[in-house]
């Protein structure tokens, strides 16, 4: 028998946050493509990047709770 137990609700709450992250793709994407085309300026890339590290830091600080779990 296996010693090793997990969390179910941590894999699920890891799984959310990798989903929350690939919803940002579709911005990059579009931001590369913009930029690339000459309608916006590269500021608008590092602003689609300081969005993506943005919702990084706000999905991990999400699993910090006061019960122990992290």
């Amino acid at each position: 028998m296996s010693t090793h137990h997990t969390d179910p609700g941590r894999d699920k709450r890891g799984r959310h946050g990798w989903l929350m992250m690939a919803c940002c793709v579709p911005m990059i994407i579009a931001a590369i493509v913009l930029v690339a085309t000459g309608i916006v300026s590269a500021g608008y890339l590092i602003v689609a990047v300081i969005c993506v590290a943005m919702m990084a830091l706000m999905m991990r600080g999400m699993g910090q709770g006061g019960d122990g779990r992290s």
